[in-house]
């Protein structure tokens, strides 16, 4: 049995940083992926693609793991870092977007992200596995977005 949890998560910002040190950030995966908490490993298969492994998360009796990879498309004239799920590696499908807009004196960042994350668990178990996930999730993204706002020099 399995259960499947789904987290779609949107965040916007603005950051002194200019427009090209936040592009040239969010569109090098594995210098972004450094100010993400808690990647166990990051794996470059090629063209674009990248599997996260995340640390193990542990919920009483229970470890959970999340594992996927993405393909990612960046497009400095549009200003736009996009990611498609890579069916088949892991236990989740994620997809999402940066969207970076120069308002001169400060950078306006957009974050979308959808996860989909399946887990070896018996269904009465989603009660109270997702809501823990989807926090977990959440907390984890607002951390990057922190980390990386610090590394822009602040919210404007």
């Amino acid at each position: 049995m399995a259960i499947t949890v789904t987290i779609d998560l949107g965040y916007e910002l603005n950051v002194k940083a200019s427009y090209q040190k936040v592009f040239d950030t969010l569109s090098d995966v594995p210098t972004s992926a450094s100010y993400f908490p808690k990647v166990d490993q990051l794996v470059d298969m090629g063209d674009g693609v990248y599997r996260w492994e995340m640390a193990k998360i542990g919920l009483a009796q229970i470890n959970l793991q999340t594992i996927y990879a993405s393909k990612y498309v960046s497009d400095a004239a549009k200003g736009t870092v996009v990611w498609t799920p890579v069916k088949g590696v892991g236990n989740a499908l994620v997809s999402g977007n940066w969207k970076i807009v120069d308002k001169k004196k400060s950078t306006h960042i957009t974050f979308k992200s959808k996860g989909e994350l399946t887990l070896p668990l018996p269904g009465l178990m989603k009660m109270v596995v997702a809501p823990v996930v989807e926090a977990e999730f959440e907390k984890m993204v607002e951390q990057y977005l922190d980390n990386l706002t610090k590394h822009f020099g602040g919210e404007v």
